[in-house]
């Protein structure tokens, strides 16, 4: 692992993890919209996930500013699943949140996901609406998050969240070798044993941008998307429901054809599945564009 700066203070309410590997473009900004936060009873654990840019000097400039935040260096890059399991293992608070280094909250966030719980006692997991930005921080679209029984539809969970810290340990943490996919996995695992709670108030900020890790790893993340959806499907799904699960995991992948999950449709639904020849067969001309352009 790595050193810590230690907080002996009282442990917070929130234990807000963040972590970085070289992410000093957008990282000041992202620490300064939690620090800024109306809610102030929290803690930021910054995990310093082996950064060579300048991320570490902006960190330890806001640990040296703010007791809120504590400081977590690995000596090793781990990758994201991993270092979120390093910074919530030094969580101190009953509630968990994380962020990014390139995405900010808005200054009521914290506060009205912790009211939201707060309302709602038997609720495990709150998960609010939040805006797309573009690099310059340009707003392009609201996000609004879906509810959790269409969950195996898609990652309708979104990027601003709020859960107790018993769904952390319930759960282990986040798979690690589940990179790009592991809050999807985490949400789907989660799903089955614990009560959600959607708010519909804009309280996040979300940055579309070429070096995200999505938009980086995007053919992989399809394929681990797939792999995670088709093992949560219940073996009591209607096979209606299976069978649009996984056509529509098929037409969403953009740049290969995932005729290995056309056919399993097939078998659970072969009406469904003829229905859509005419989506199947646009989609099969683009794929076969990108094959002759790529």
């Amino acid at each position: 692992m790595g050193t810590e700066a230690l907080d002996s203070t009282a442990p917070p309410r929130v234990s807000m993890v963040m972590p970085v590997h070289n992410g000093a473009r957008w990282l000041a900004d992202a620490i300064d919209s939690v620090l800024a936060q109306d809610f102030t009873d929290f803690e930021l654990i910054l995990v310093d996930d082996a950064s060579r840019d300048a991320s570490p000097a902006i960190m330890a400039d806001a640990a040296a500013r703010d007791p809120r935040v504590r400081l977590l260096r690995l000596d090793s890059n781990v990758g994201l699943p991993a270092a979120l399991n390093h910074g919530f293992a030094a969580a101190r608070g009953d509630l968990h949140s994380w962020t990014s280094d390139d995405n900010l909250l808005r200054p009521p966030m914290l506060g009205r996901l912790v009211a939201t719980l707060a309302a709602h006692p038997d609720a495990d997991v709150v998960h609010a609406d939040f805006m797309l930005i573009d690099e310059a921080g340009v707003e392009l679209g609201r996000s609004r998050v879906g509810p959790v029984e269409r969950l195996l539809y898609g990652n309708n969970i979104g990027a601003c969240f709020l859960y107790r810290a018993r769904v952390t340990e319930a759960l282990g943490g986040y798979d690690t070798q589940l990179f790009g996919v592991e809050d999807y996995d985490f949400w789907l695992r989660a799903a089955p044993r614990f009560a959600f709670v959607a708010l519909h108030e804009d309280l996040y900020l979300y940055r579309k941008h070429g070096g995200s890790l999505t938009s980086q790893r995007a053919e992989q993340i399809q394929a681990l998307t797939a792999q995670i959806v088709e093992r949560a499907l219940p073996a009591t799904l209607p096979a209606r429901s299976r069978s649009e699960i996984l056509l529509g995991l098929a037409l969403r992948s953009s740049r290969r054809w995932r005729l290995d999950l056309v056919r399993r449709a097939f078998r659970a639904d072969p009406g469904h599945v003829a229905a859509q020849l005419p989506a199947l067969a646009r989609w099969w001309l683009v794929i076969a564009r990108n094959r002759m352009t790529s």
